[in-house]
């Protein structure tokens, strides 16, 4: 995705480097993550308007720490440091870095000591908040380079070059729990890089639709369109750009929510006039879940199936068909692969990243792949998508598979979907459901013991998740109201059979993550 102006952002192996993104994407400047290993070449030719080292686990003493060509503090981009992003910077400039005596994570309180450029706003000799999260320090500014913030642990909390628009800060101005750093970043790309808040849904479209009309000039595209917000999104968006060319096929693979089948036929061929096949595969899927139990293979064995179903849908379509589009975001990519090939740990393999065939037999089209969440709704509402579409919860690609610990069959299949849509239709009763990022109800593989009508019972448990998060990438657990929560156990409970027994989850992610697998 190309743009005039850009902040690159360099992942040297954080976890959570999309933040960095999240920060700058809310200030409205386009920005992009890519690995240490591009080249001061590349980095010439990317034309960036500043640059953002991120944080990382590594010391830069470790032989295979990664690192950055010393001739970046030449090239007269500003560049901002962030947590050993800047120990980077101080290392590369000739400075000293050193383990630190009390290593310091969490909340910390430093002195800000010019309280211009990187800190314009705050008063020189106050303090503010800030999360620390580091082992290594910077304990002498290096020759050129002047302290600009202290905590009690950390002597140089925050520095900058004495004549070149270089800075670091040792504590993370990207997360929630650093108040005011979003008028930090904001001082560096708007007063130190110049860069103008112009990235907007509007753009985004006009200069997505234009680049998708320039690749597909000829031939067909299919689209495997969920009903979810992210398919429906990259569906709107390709066609705009290529019209009647592309096809959208809803695969019924078995492990969809109940009259979900139903709901994406309505809305697709009559609201939006989509060119909508729709290929009943659900035997099939559940021929290959058969027995299996992993997660992991779970997902790989969902990827490879849709490719399959997809290539003998595409047939039945024409000839040309040479393009699959898909609604993967970014927190996808971020999860599944480290992004674009930086040392990030992968979490889990989303069946739309790491789950695809090797042999992929088309061309993909992600359009949205460096979108977040929230960014996606907005892209939605400037399609003219209709609100039910553009609210609508998450829904994973490999569907209730993933909801239903151990192995998946038609019968417990049934009794997730059974369950799931009691908890919807009672968030919805209860006017919940915009407050909610995401909820869902999850089969678990164990049996409990119950009594019903004097009977001993040994049913099925059922686990509710529901949490609040803005991008999928951090989220905390919703804290319904007794009577609604209570309501929704019994209606489960009443309603659904084999089920004598329903668990509410109250993990917040991280540590866990928001789906179950």
């Amino acid at each position: 995705m190309s743009a005039t102006q850009r902040i690159l952002i360099m992942d040297l192996g954080a976890q959570y480097t999309q933040l960095i993104a999240r920060r700058v994407r809310e200030a409205h400047v386009y920005c992009e993550i890519h690995p240490p290993t591009r080249d001061i070449g590349w980095i010439r030719d990317f034309a960036p308007t500043g640059i953002i080292l991120s944080g990382g686990p590594s010391s830069v003493y470790d032989l295979d720490a990664p690192t950055a060509d010393p001739a970046l503090l030449e090239l007269g981009v500003p560049v901002l440091g962030i947590c050993y992003g800047m120990q980077l910077l101080a290392h590369l400039a000739g400075g000293e870095v050193r383990q630190a005596g009390e290593r310091e994570y969490g909340r910390a309180d430093i002195e800000i000591l010019k309280g211009e450029g990187l800190f314009e706003g705050f008063a020189t000799g106050s303090r503010t908040p800030v999360w620390m999260s580091h082992g290594d320090r910077v304990d002498v500014a290096p020759a050129g380079w002047e302290v600009l913030a202290r905590s009690a642990n950390t002597p140089v909390a925050a520095f900058r070059h004495r004549t070149k628009p270089l800075f670091g800060v040792q504590f993370h101005p990207e997360v929630v729990h650093t108040p005011r750093g979003p008028e930090i970043l904001q001082n560096f790309l708007f007063r130190i890089c110049g860069a103008r808040p112009d990235w907007t849904p509007g753009h985004f479209v006009e200069r997505t639709v234009r680049e998708i009309a320039d690749r597909v000039r000829t031939g067909r595209a299919i689209c495997g369109l969920s009903g979810g917000v992210d398919s429906a999104v990259a569906a709107a968006l390709v066609q705009r750009a290529i019209g009647r060319r592309l096809t959208c096929i809803l695969v019924d693979h078995g492990l969809l929510r109940r009259g979900e089948r139903e709901q994406v036929e309505r809305t697709f061929r009559g609201e939006l006039n989509t060119d909508l096949r729709v290929v009943d595969a659900s035997r099939r899927f559940l021929g290959e879940l058969a027995g299996i139990e992993d997660p992991e293979e779970k997902r790989r064995r969902i990827g490879h199936t849709f490719i399959d179903v997809f290539e003998e849908a595409a047939r039945e379509v024409g000839d040309d068909v040479g393009y699959l589009v898909q609604g993967t975001l970014y927190p996808d990519v971020i999860e599944s692969v480290s992004p674009r090939g930086g040392p990030s740990a992968t979490i889990k393999t989303h069946h739309n990243v790491g789950g695809l065939r090797p042999d992929l037999p088309f061309a993909l089209i992600e359009p949205l792949r460096e979108l977040f969440k929230d960014e996606v709704r907005q892209v939605g509402r400037e399609l003219g998508l209709p609100e039910d579409i553009v609210r609508r919860h998450p829904f994973p690609g490999p569907g209730l598979a993933v909801r239903i610990l151990g192995p998946v069959d038609e019968a417990r299949v049934s009794t997730l979907q059974q369950a799931d849509a009691i908890y919807l239709e009672e968030i919805r009763a209860a006017g919940l459901y915009d407050d909610i990022w995401q909820a869902f109800a999850v089969l678990l593989p164990v049996r409990s013991v119950g009594v019903m009508g004097d009977f001993r019972t040994y049913g099925n448990v059922v686990a509710l998740r529901a949490v609040t998060s803005q991008d999928g990438m951090t989220a905390d657990w919703y804290q319904f109201p007794h009577d609604v929560l209570g309501a929704i156990a019994t209606r489960i409970i009443n309603e659904v059979k084999d089920v004598n027994r329903v668990v509410y989850d109250v993990s917040s992610k991280p540590p866990a993550t928001i789906e179950w697998e």
